[in-house]
């Protein structure tokens, strides 16, 4: 048996990257598509939200000049072209998946909305939501927490380029250690970059545990269902 019935899985726009340095890598994207595929045919409910920084970030954006709130936007539509493409990916290797978007673009997606999703993914669906919360100063992050929380998954699955939390920054510093698990507060007060401020407040006020692991191994996520300890608890 799965460890989790319903997850909320988040997606790095980065680190569809691959080794390339802007767009998207083939080979990571279905990558991607064959591990959720993996853990959807144990009958794991899946929800999906996708970062856009591999195409554009909005806050980098307006440090180069964009309008705040148009660079936003461009953010969210680059959400949505992950979102297309990862439902393509899905697609071709025979596992059905539906995109929605938090605004309205019919026909590239259906417009958003909890219980849309929650049938989707009860009738055996992958629901990919994409565009963020729709409005502007919120990251996918927040994006994510919102719609994990909506969909009521039972987890937050934060699909990174490492292997959990760490005291700091792994890349960085050599001699950062890892946390097993760790609590909301503890994120907070010492001042560890896991998500925003408002993503981990509105998923410590809902009770909604997050779950750090690298995704960029494959079979990772596979583990994670399988109760393996490869990554880090975030809780009360």
């Amino acid at each position: 048996m799965p460890k989790f019935n319903r997850i909320l899985l988040k997606l790095s726009g980065e680190s569809l990257q691959g080794e390339q340095k802007y767009g998207i890598d083939v080979n990571r994207l279905n990558q991607y598509a064959a591990q959720i595929k993996e853990v959807h045919d144990m009958g794991v409910q899946i929800g999906i939200v996708i970062g856009g920084g591999n195409i554009f970030r909005g806050l980098s954006g307006a440090g180069k000049g964009f309008d705040r709130v148009k660079g936003d936007q461009m953010g969210m539509c680059a959400t949505v072209i992950n979102s297309l493409g990862l439902s393509s990916a899905l697609g071709a290797i025979g596992c059905k998946s539906r995109v929605l978007t938090a605004i309205r673009m019919e026909p590239i997606g259906e417009f958003y909305t909890k219980w849309k999703a929650i049938e989707a993914m009860e009738n055996g669906e992958v629901v990919i939501m994409s565009a963020g919360t729709g409005n502007p100063y919120f990251t996918t992050d927040t994006g994510s927490s919102l719609r994990g929380i909506e969909i009521e998954a039972d987890v937050m699955l934060k699909g990174t380029r490492v292997d959990g939390i760490y005291t700091a920054d792994p890349e960085k510093d050599p001699t950062a250690t890892k946390f097993s698990e760790i609590t909301y507060d503890e994120i907070y007060n010492k001042g560890l970059k896991v998500m925003d401020l408002t993503a981990t407040t509105m998923c410590k006020e809902n009770n909604l545990p997050i779950y750090v692991f690298n995704m960029d191994i494959v079979g990772n996520l596979k583990k994670v269902m399988d109760g393996e300890d490869i990554g880090t608890l975030v809780h009360l």
